[in-house]
């Protein structure tokens, strides 16, 4: 695809710009960009990459200095608030995602009661169960089975394989990526003295418009109620939400995050990769948790949190930087102890 660099600027935010207008064939990193590509610089310790990189035009943050290097270079450029995001709708431009073929395909087993709405897509060997309803525009890929009476809203990508247990409800605008399993059994046993007794999943998993579940994430439904995944919120791959879970709007969750049972998320939470959080703990509003922290306690809103047990961040550096030291310490105290002896 070809497109001119002014037609490019129309698809992003409003800035000062110059270098001319260049046709650009694609977009690549800063440092494997080549001539007709465009690429992005996000901060000024990246100028030394600026100055070297082969691409033809480059997205910048608001900053003269930046500035002067692309014009000096003869790069087309633009400045923006934030050129990640610039970035990311310049790529709209040149890529769009795989779309399945129009309409239904024969092999696709579809119960009679199951509600269609216009444009509906679905590929082969999808099973649709009774008295399920898709949105308008909705794409059920290969392979997918959906259970009795889910709802899917307007728009929304089943990707290959993925599993929807019954009564789901999925919003507009979401995007189930393969393999993920929404509305399977939550972990609910009661201990008799012959053995475990199977707990009833009777609730609901809902997820709100705009969501998208990553590859082989599992989201479970709860004895009773719901689980509900707030308005935006983005899960990663391979993440296990447990039943009755709530997430609030637009909470970031990495790969292989465990939620026990009962976990509150609040709006705009993220947690980096492998967090796992105890059952029925709350996490507040813009927390944001490191990768492989253990949560055994409330989180307050805004609070930045690390480790195992999770401490708050500015304490567990101190922790570090003292872990460390440890051998050179412990090299210290045997000298100690020795001096001390021989007194």
């Amino acid at each position: 695809m070809l497109i001119p660099f002014s037609d490019l600027l129309t698809h992003l935010p409003q800035g000062p710009h110059g270098g001319g207008n260049p046709t650009l064939t694609g977009v690549a990193s800063l440092t494997t960009a080549q001539a007709g590509e465009l690429t992005f610089v996000e901060h000024r310790r990246l100028l030394p990459q600026l100055q070297a990189t082969q691409a033809t035009a480059v997205i910048l943050p608001l900053d003269a200095d930046l500035q002067a290097v692309a014009q000096a270079r003869g790069l087309a450029w633009v400045s923006v608030p934030d050129p990640r995001l610039g970035f990311a709708l310049a790529i709209n431009q040149f890529y769009q995602p795989a779309s399945l073929p129009a309409g239904i395909h024969p092999t696709a087993v579809i119960d009679p009661t199951a509600r269609l709405g216009t444009g509906v897509r679905i590929g082969p060997q999808a099973v649709i169960q009774a008295e399920v309803v898709l949105g308008d525009g909705v794409q059920v890929w290969p392979g997918v089975v959906i259970g009795e009476q889910v709802t899917v809203g307007d728009r929304s990508i089943l990707y290959a394989n993925c599993t929807i247990y019954e009564r789901t409800q999925i919003g507009a605008d979401c995007i189930i990526h393969s393999g993920a399993v929404l509305g399977s059994d939550g972990f609910g046993f009661v201990p008799t003295g012959d053995g475990w007794v199977k707990m009833p999943q009777s609730g609901r998993v809902v997820l709100e418009a705009g969501v998208e579940i990553g590859a082989q994430t599992c989201i479970d439904r709860p004895a009773v109620g719901e689980t509900r995944i707030g308005q935006g919120s983005k899960l990663d791959n391979l993440i296990h939400i447990g039943h009755g879970c709530r997430l609030g709007a637009h909470c970031a969750l990495a790969a292989q995050v465990g939620l026990a049972g009962g976990v509150i998320l609040e709006d705009w939470v993220i947690l980096g990769g492998q967090v796992g959080a105890a059952n029925q703990l709350r996490v507040g509003s813009r927390a944001q948790v490191a990768a492989k922290s253990g949560l055994h306690q409330d989180i307050a809103p805004g609070a930045v949190m690390a480790g195992y047990p999770a401490i708050p961040l500015p304490l567990w550096r101190k922790v570090v930087a003292v872990v460390q030291r440890l051998p050179e310490m412990y090299q210290t105290w045997r000298k100690l102890n020795r001096t001390d002896a021989g007194n």
